[in-house]
């Protein structure tokens, strides 16, 4: 996730939640009281300690003396948007209930991926190509007769047993 953060007056700042050590996923959970699982689903709900934790330990690679006190953004200063593998995860998601129901199109999906893009990704541009690839190659797809179903294997003739064996069988010997 990627955590948007827009200071008063300022210019949106991004911060990669994935890019965090394992130290700083341990400050940031020491400090908001919280364990790193619960952290990570508080990016998805936009839980405002997991947002503030994690700006405030990455803003700290560039300010080392910054205090958590110190870093105190507005409630509506922070968002979080999703990155370019879990966009493209959602998206390959969304195309593959097209053919589930016969309303649900490639068209349809890309226009509602489309629409829902702007809240919810970092980058628009990947989304936005990306729609438009998997739009194609779902559409390619539909367009494509089915492939025959493969003929069943016929079972392999019967192994002609020897009456002389030398290990245990269940087998009646011939």
């Amino acid at each position: 996730m990627i955590v948007v953060y827009t200071p008063a007056g300022g210019e949106p700042e991004q911060y990669d939640a994935k890019s965090l050590l394992t130290s700083e996923a341990s400050i940031v959970a020491r400090t908001v009281d919280m364990k790193w699982p619960e952290i990570k689903a508080g990016l998805v709900d936009e839980d405002l300690d997991a947002m503030r934790g994690v700006v405030w330990v990455l803003k700290k690679r560039q300010q080392p003396t910054l205090r958590f006190g110190e870093f105190d953004p507005g409630v509506e200063s922070m968002v979080t948007r999703y990155d370019k593998d879990e966009t493209e995860n959602w998206f390959d998601g969304a195309f593959h209930l097209v053919g589930v129901d016969p309303e649900t199109t490639a068209e349809r999906v890309a226009i509602a991926l489309h629409e829902a893009s702007p809240d919810a990704v970092a980058d628009l541009e990947h989304a936005k190509a990306y729609i438009e690839k998997r739009r194609a190659e779902v559409e390619a797809d539909e367009g494509k007769a089915p492939e025959p179903e493969p003929e069943p294997e016929k079972a392999a003739p019967a192994r002609k047993t020897s009456a002389k064996r030398t290990s245990a069988s269940s087998e009646p010997s011939s």
